[in-house]
């Protein structure tokens, strides 16, 4: 095949391309079609023909647009084999509702295929963790090994995950299409989830690829736009929206000469302020409402971050207090991991690394979390415990597979003495 001669540069670019497009290609074929499998197995086919063409003729001016004719094409072609063409578009008219709700604004949701097939995978019907597996994988395009990582569980789970939930949703004939606005609040919270799942897959990728999915962070962020103009009295998408900007805003100074650089070394002079200053509103507006959640009390320490103007002069004792009012809310680990980097901050090293082993008994699942793992090497550095921060280091980057972080981690490592 021509694709199997195909230049490990050409076929990264197409790669590339593909992942990019892969979200509005699902939900466009989805729509059309009435049936996720379809569209998967079509968007695959389109991916092995761009391989194939693209090669000798180029990459098209309009790759997407290729993309999704293509799809559209061999999907019809499979129907046409299996004489279900009639039956699959009565399906799919079942499924689809382009009414528009009057209450939801300036912005109609029928317009938009991905916003529609997000809500269709968070269905109530579907458990909470397929709803959120099923959206990264048809939505951002995320592979089964990388939604496994980024929910530290084995990659055959994930996948049955995935396969219970597409079945679930053509047995229960679960419609295609945006709540009515009395059914939003209900139903936002899985898909606030997502969405912030999403974000930070392209913020600290999994894989050997590039360590940030600039796509993906800018598809989560337009997502969540139309959210806030859906359900703009809801304090946490105003919350989510928020974070997702000041975390955003920081992306290009994140990675230099392929390693991570941490926050705290990063020049922020490469911030992007326009959208600090927006996030800093945002977070405003939330604290004006004062119905405090999950995303509103992250934006806010990120609103901490990225209003000092140099890391020495971060308000740690602001940070480490948001972050007990989170775990009240969020009791979760990774929350108090989180805590305990600010504690270090205001008590020491010695304080912080004694919270975050804590943590150990009561959190298994931190064993295969690499951010555990990298916390304490650091601390135990700080201390000068050399040996113990180099086992820490190790076990880091065995579960570590983002490559810019990999990079920064045995960096560290190496200066150890």
């Amino acid at each position: 095949m021509r694709a199997q001669r195909a230049s490990k540069p050409v076929a990264a670019e197409i790669e590339r391309v593909f992942r990019e497009e892969y979200g509005r290609l699902i939900a466009s074929l989805v729509r059309r079609f009435g049936d996720i499998d379809i569209a998967e197995e079509a968007a695959g086919e389109a991916l092995l023909a761009a391989l194939e063409k693209w090669p000798e003729a180029g990459v098209p001016p309009n790759p997407g647009g290729w993309l999704t004719t293509t799809a559209g094409n061999r999907a019809i072609d499979r129907l046409r084999r299996e004489k279900l063409r009639d039956t699959k578009h009565r399906q799919a008219a079942d499924m689809y509702d382009d009414t528009p709700h009057a209450s939801t604004g300036p912005f109609d949701p029928a317009e938009d295929d991905r916003l529609r097939l997000m809500f269709t995978c968070c269905h109530p019907a579907l458990a909470p963790e397929a709803r959120i597996a099923l959206t990264l994988r048809l939505l951002g395009g995320l592979t089964v090994p990388e939604i496994a990582q980024a929910f530290l569980v084995p990659e055959t789970t994930m996948g049955q995950r995935i396969t219970r939930a597409k079945k679930k949703i053509a047995a229960a004939k679960i419609p295609y299409r945006v709540p009515a606005a009395e059914d939003l609040p209900a139903r936002v919270a899985t898909v606030l989830a997502v969405l912030f799942l999403v974000f930070n897959e392209g913020y600290l990728a999994s894989g050997d690829g590039a360590p940030i999915r600039g796509e993906l962070t800018a598809e989560a962020i337009r997502l969540t736009r139309i959210l806030h103009v859906l359900m703009p009295e809801e304090p946490e998408v105003t919350g989510l929206l928020a974070l997702l900007l000041l975390t955003e805003a920081r992306r290009e100074a994140r990675v230099r000469n392929g390693e991570l650089v941490r926050l705290d070394d990063q020049d922020r002079g490469g911030w992007d302020r326009a959208l600090i200053v927006e996030g800093h509103a945002m977070v405003r507006e939330c604290l004006a409402v004062n119905r405090p959640g999950r995303y509103q009390i992250l934006a806010a320490i990120n609103a901490v971050h990225t209003d000092a103007p140099s890391a020495d002069d971060t308000d740690w004792s602001q940070v480490a207090a948001l972050y007990d009012q989170l775990l009240r809310i969020d009791p979760s680990p990774i929350v108090a991991l989180n805590r305990a980097v600010a504690v270090a901050e205001l008590d020491g090293p010695d304080v912080g690394l004694a919270e975050v082993d804590r943590l150990v008994g009561s959190a298994p699942v931190l064993a295969s979390y690499h951010a555990f793992h990298a916390t304490r090497a650091d601390l135990l550095r700080r201390l000068g415990r050399s040996a113990d921060a180099r086992e820490a280091y190790d076990a880091a980057l065995a579960v570590c597979d983002n490559t810019a972080e990999r990079a920064y981690l045995t960096c560290r490592r190496g200066e150890l003495v």
